[in-house]
């Protein structure tokens, strides 16, 4: 997987809906109404990053689950970590 440009990642933060770069990775925190909502998403997610074999850096706080999406093997985001934000953003 190639690692997105800085245009390229311009165009895309303008489709995610609250996504930001953050020591150059994608950046977002949710925050949910109670740990089990949290953590519910975060099972959720789970299956869904199985499958595309592409494992986020996340937290979870009580209520708050942060994550940051890189590729460690590109070196950067790559398309694989904006397909993950899409998804994440559609489970939460």
């Amino acid at each position: 997987m190639e690692r997105l440009n800085p245009e390229d990642i311009s165009r895309i933060l303008n489709e995610l809906d609250g996504w930001q770069i953050v020591n150059e990775k994608l950046h977002k925190e949710f925050v949910f109404e109670s740990f089990s909502k949290a953590m519910g998403f975060m099972l959720a997610a789970s299956m869904q990053i199985e499958k595309l074999n592409h494992h986020p850096e996340w937290l979870n706080v009580y209520n708050k689950v942060t994550i940051d999406l890189t590729t460690h093997d590109a070196g950067g985001i790559t398309q694989n970590d904006v397909n993950l934000a899409k998804i994440l953003d559609s489970l939460a």
